[in-house]
């Protein structure tokens, strides 16, 4: 009987420690979701959005650049991810910049 009782116990002292630690483990998968749902998940959409616009881009668009400057796609550069944009009425204002440089780009056909 008494051997019965101190097993109880005994169990009793296990169950507490393990109580313990589920709480921990849910707050732990409760902070992953909630990174991933509102860091990761958005920035890979992000990525994927503006590698996108970015294989989209061909000769004769309007872009917008990082800087804020606004111009038309005249060359490309395929193997070196470089585009020459020229800016304004000036032909002569032609600047190449890598295509990561766009944010924004309105296609030739659009308009």
């Amino acid at each position: 009987m008494i051997r019965n009782w101190i097993a109880v116990l005994t169990q009793g002292t296990d169950a507490s420690a393990g109580s313990t630690l589920i709480p921990f483990v849910i707050m732990l998968v409760v902070f992953a979701a909630v990174f991933y749902f509102m860091i990761y998940r958005p920035q890979a959409n992000q990525e994927k959005k503006q590698k996108a616009l970015l294989s989209s881009l061909a000769i004769g668009d309007s872009v917008l650049t990082t800087g804020g400057f606004y111009g038309v796609i005249i060359d490309m550069v395929e193997d070196q991810d470089i585009i020459i944009v020229e800016f304004g009425n000036n032909k002569n204002c032609r600047i190449p910049m890598k295509k990561a440089a766009v944010i924004e780009v309105e296609k030739a056909d659009a308009k």
